[in-house]
């Protein structure tokens, strides 16, 4: 972590990030079992990929939702692509959901409502974010 002044970056390696995804994984191992995983894009992708591998879980959906459109604030959020209705169905009970980092939660609320009985996991996770979560590696500022 650099700093911890909010406009300040945290800048993570790819192999630092590697290493915190499969320790996502650890942590999700005891919490399934999970039939499906749901990433949140773009930033769940890396990390659903790590995580299947992991758990050996094949079937993989995306949600897609905008909402940085600029890397420096959050505008409004737009579902670019919902769940496939199959996942959905029973609330989405055994999915699993992941993104790389939970912000404010507004996107993990979309998906939330979504998907009420699903397992949401972040790599990192803010504080105003983390209690939409129900498991993440490392808090940041």
């Amino acid at each position: 972590m650099t700093s911890h002044s909010p406009d300040k970056a945290f800048p993570v390696s790819w192999d630092q990030f590697h290493r915190d995804a499969r320790a996502l994984a650890w942590r999700l191992s005891g919490a399934g079992p999970f039939t499906a995983i749901v990433c949140i894009t773009r930033g769940g992708l890396v990390t659903a990929a790590i995580i299947s591998r992991e758990l050996g879980i094949r079937l993989i959906e995306t949600v897609c939702i905008a909402s940085y459109h600029d890397y420096s604030t959050q505008g409004g959020l737009m579902v670019l692509k919902d769940v496939d209705d199959k996942l959905a169905e029973h609330g989405g009970e055994g999915v699993l959901v992941l993104d790389d980092l939970v912000d404010t939660g507004k996107t993990a609320r979309i998906v939330r409502d979504r998907l009420p009985k699903a397992h949401i996991a972040t790599v990192y996770a803010k504080p105003l974010g983390r209690p939409l979560v129900d498991t993440f590696v490392t808090e940041v500022s």
